[in-house]
């Protein structure tokens, strides 16, 4: 039952920091004076600290300094505060954070973390709390005061985590449920855009400097990362994307190794059906001969109102297996996986201090970095592929993409794969290597990992047109330079309309002349035929493509996964030849309605536009935009850019895609270009909110001033944190 209530928590984390005790005031004064932060030309913060622990106090200043609401809102989604400042909307969000991530066990976690770890948490804490004693003018939503036990709430980094793959529908349909019915929902259909990112890596056999070379490109939500380097006396200089709120630099390079983390298509969540008996108390659950009670909790969800603070009590179910998260053909629903904050965090800072493939190999032994491949490159010339992190080793005869039965056995997970026995590259004799969140069998080309080795469970995202594209621009050069890397990072040519266009140009000219088609559609037909399959802004037939793939993806959605096929394959092989050519006269009658014709340039619709500060951006067709010519990566594109139309707008202004990109050469120094989305500043009032956006529309990266000779001449200012 609802309720108001006066949440005594609440007030006292949300204390405002300028009524720090003076003991801690002057601790903090104290370790700023130890801490330097240089911003460059471009306003990118890099931050030098005596030991690692002022290293991390300065950076999350200098973070906060930037954008204080980014931090903060990760960090309510992280400990499951969110609906505290935007309401009653977020509570299921929350209960979903709650269930997994409880104060009191992060707090147990947190006191028996090593010596070392925890005074970094200390520090990230001090930062964040020196930040706001020393801005009076910033009011925190929520959390008003920072606790160094709250960094272990979001220790990996990943821009979704492994908890947001539960639904939020079918967790209210179990625990919402009314009479405490527990029903099973199906989940609304919604067309996504792709996430990940990309990596390469090339060798110095391939190179024309004969030095190692890595890409590093994230596709994330725009402005989730922010470009640093930290440095420390203590060996830490890492330079690269870190994600608002942590305290290490996710992906990024120093000044011996690189490291880049797609996400992975390993399976590495299960979901185990259990059979479940209520019970007064709660219930039991089968599990071999056995009835096994269920674990029962209660969860306080608070959540803001217009009249105060209210909240909402759940009453929270597991197994050994994990939480029940909803309910599917009278079975309920549990969810496994991995829970180890502290070796996350252990992971996620020490390989930053890398210095070549052994110690980062060591670091990813703690198989922490669950979501995610890796590629890497170093300064001795070795270049690895590490297939995801967190890999249940379990038995292959049940299939692992459907929850098992729960009260078998046979089905408990038998440890972890190690790097030896998942899919690995070290060295591949044919010079490079590659991601695209795709499977890891075209890693390497012809060297890359046997699909037959391994089981079904090690890979269920398959190939994609963007890891087909990989494989085309990386093999086509030899002697890479860093421009002719960008070039093949930027490449243009649209993979999945290779197979798509002609199945489409084989319709057309199937039907007959007096077909109303055969009139309506010949001039796109033959703008298509023409087509290089190459984007541009000044394309016509990109913009062409662009709508009427959409059309016929969203006309084949159901009929593939009916058909257990990939959309892809459907629409090439298996869709009507009606459906095709009516998606092409949809399309053209959507470009004509927006814009007035179908032979609309395609940079006059996809825009690269920042107007505003806010996470949900408003987006306006009257605002100033920038023509963007890479597309969304669903078509191969490995440039990407995720755009569509936001609230009535005609043009697509982009979200999602390339945010940061780097490429960087190793050697006796290394050597770094990159171009972040917008600018450096989440300030819209500042003159680094959007001074990368012209760059970045162009692919145009800027040189990386990783050393202080590099620094000279472009330093915008320099100061302790607090002054």
């Amino acid at each position: 039952m609802k309720k108001l209530v006066l949440l005594l928590a609440l007030a006292a984390t949300a204390c405002t920091a300028d009524r720090a005790p003076q003991t801690e005031a002057s601790r903090w004064k104290t370790q700023a004076a130890a801490v330097t932060i240089t911003r460059d030309d471009w306003g990118i913060p890099h931050i030098r600290g005596r030991t690692d622990a002022d290293a991390v106090f300065g950076l999350m200043y200098a973070q906060a300094e930037d954008d204080f609401n980014r931090i903060e809102t990760n960090y309510l989604n992280a400990m499951g505060r969110l609906a505290e400042s935007e309401g009653e909307a977020e509570v299921w969000r929350d209960l979903r954070m709650k269930i997994y991530i409880h104060p009191d066990s992060v707090q147990a976690q947190y006191a028996t973390s090593p010596a070392w770890l925890k005074s970094l948490m200390v520090a990230w804490a001090d930062g964040l709390n020196y930040y706001l004693f020393t801005h009076s003018a910033v009011h925190p939503r929520v959390i008003g005061h920072f606790e160094p036990w709250m960094a272990l709430t979001f220790s990996e980094g990943s821009i979704g985590g492994d908890i947001e793959s539960i639904s939020l529908k079918q967790l209210e349909a179990f625990y919402g449920g009314k009479d405490g019915r527990r029903v099973a929902v199906a989940e609304p259909r919604e067309e996504r855009e792709p996430t990940g990112s990309n990596a390469f890596a090339v060798a110095p056999s391939n190179t024309a400097d004969h030095k190692a070379m890595l890409l590093i490109n994230p596709h994330t939500s725009f402005y989730f990362r922010a470009e640093v380097q930290v440095t420390s006396d203590e060996g830490l200089n890492a330079y690269g994307a870190v994600t608002w709120g942590q305290f290490f630099v996710y992906q990024g390079f120093n000044a011996h190794a690189g490291w880049m983390h797609p996400s992975s298509g390993a399976d590495f969540i299960d979901e185990y059906a259990e059979s479940v008996t209520p019970t007064n108390n709660g219930g039991t659950y089968a599990y071999g001969t056995e009835q096994r009670p269920l674990t029962v909790s209660h969860i306080t969800v608070p959540y803001k109102t217009a009249n105060g603070m209210a909240t909402r009590d759940f009453t929270v179910y597991r197994t050994h297996h994990g939480p029940i998260v909803r309910a599917d053909g009278g079975k309920w629903i549990s969810v496994k996986m991995m829970q180890e904050p502290v070796k996350a965090l252990t992971q996620s800072f020490t390989r930053t201090k890398a210095t070549g493939y052994g110690s980062f190999r060591a670091t990813m032994e703690l198989h922490t970095n669950s979501s995610n491949n890796t590629v890497f490159a170093d300064d001795s010339g070795n270049i690895a592929y590490f297939h995801a992190n967190f890999i249940p080793r379990r038995d292959p005869s049940f299939d692992w993409l459907k929850p098992v039965d729960g009260s078998n056995p046979a089905t408990e997970w038998k440890g972890l794969h190690g790097i030896d026995d998942s899919p690995h590259l070290l060295n591949p004799a044919n010079g490079w290597l590659y991601n695209a969140n795709n499977w890891p069998y075209s890693a390497a080309g012809p060297n890359s990992p046997k699909q037959k080795d391994f089981p079904a469970y090690m890979d269920k995202a398959g190939e994609s047109p963007r890891g087909r594209h990989a494989v085309r621009v990386l093999s086509a050069r030899k002697n890479f330079t860093m421009a002719t890397l960008r070039d093949a990072a930027y490449d243009p040519y649209l993979t999945a309309f290779e197979p798509l266009l002609p199945t489409l140009f084989t319709s057309y000219d199937a039907i007959l002349a007096s077909n109303p088609l055969k009139a309506k559609l010949a001039e796109q037909i033959a703008v298509l035929r023409n087509w290089d399959r190459r984007w541009s802004v000044s394309s016509v037939a990109t913009s062409l493509a662009n709508y009427w793939g959409d059309d016929l993806m969203l006309r084949s959605r159901l009929d593939a996964e009916s058909e257990h096929m990939s959309v892809y394959d459907y629409m090439a092989s298996a869709a009507a030849s009606q459906a095709r050519l009516d998606a092409l006269a949809a399309a053209t009658d959507r470009l004509v309605s927006d814009f007035g014709t179908w032979k609309t340039p395609w940079g006059e619709i996809n825009r690269f536009q920042r107007l505003s500060d806010e996470i949900e951006h408003p987006f306006s067709d009257a605002g100033p935009s920038i023509p963007v010519g890479f597309t969304s990566s669903k078509w191969g594109s490995l440039a990407s850019f995720g755009a569509k139309p936001y609230r009535g707008s005609k043009k697509w202004f982009g979200t999602s895609g390339n945010s940061f990109v780097a490429i960087v050469q190793f050697g006796d120094s290394v050597r770094a270009m990159a171009i972040t989305a917008g600018g450096a500043s989440g300030d819209k009032r500042s003159k680094h909110f959007n001074d990368q956006a012209q760059r970045y529309s162009t692919g145009d990266l800027r040189e990386v001033y990783f050393y202080p000779n590099q620094l000279k001449g472009h330093v915008e200012k320099e100061y302790h944190p607090g002054k």
